[in-house]
């Protein structure tokens, strides 16, 4: 079975969005389904909730609906999602008031301050996304959109409309709040 190349699958993404834009359910029905999946991961990266994720996934999708006449380009679809994806979790969050773990609840359930060599991967993805989820809202939107969704600074800088020394100063110091946490509970980790 061949794979569609991508200029074929960009046209179609055109197509659809224009189609979508004059009021054609199945186009706008593809272009759903098309980022429905990238839309998800960021909300779910960032609230560990995958009903939470889909329910902010329906409200982005039905903000985009209401709003595809602004939109120009694929390219330019993408980005709105993923600037209105972010905003919406940062939104929802500070209205939530969302209960963080924090660093004593994190050692608690790690049991002990150092954990075995053969701890599974899971078991320290789980942590780690425990620990991201500790940041603050602003620094925990640019960490997720740099690692989990493996977007480089100066995208970040566009999706979060801030300047890309403000989004590096972001992760400098997210980092280092990570590293300290992750070594208070797992020991020190050598790289």
């Amino acid at each position: 079975m061949e794979q569609p190349d991508t200029t074929t699958m960009e046209l179609s993404l055109e197509e659809n969005l224009k189609k979508a834009k004059y009021g054609d359910q199945s186009a706008f029905a593809a272009l759903v389904r098309e980022h429905q999946g990238m839309v998800f991961s960021i909300a779910r990266n960032f609230f560990r909730d995958s009903a939470l994720a889909e329910d902010l996934a329906q409200e982005v999708f039905l903000h985009l609906y209401r709003n595809l006449s602004a939109l120009e380009s694929p390219d330019h679809l993408k980005f709105w999602l993923r600037r209105v994806t972010s905003h919406r979790c940062i939104d929802y969050s500070r209205r939530q008031k969302m209960k963080t773990v924090s660093m004593d609840e994190a050692n608690e359930s790690a049991s002990g301050s150092h954990l075995p060599d053969n701890l599974p991967d899971t078991m320290m993805s789980s942590t780690l996304r425990r620990i991201v989820a500790t940041l603050p809202d602003t620094p925990r939107i640019v960490v997720t959109l740099r690692y989990q969704e493996d977007l480089d600074p100066l995208e970040i800088a566009r999706i979060l409309d801030m300047p890309l020394n403000t989004v590096k100063s972001h992760l400098r110091r997210s980092l280092v709040i990570l590293r300290q946490k992750v070594t208070r509970c797992f020991g020190e980790v050598e790289v």
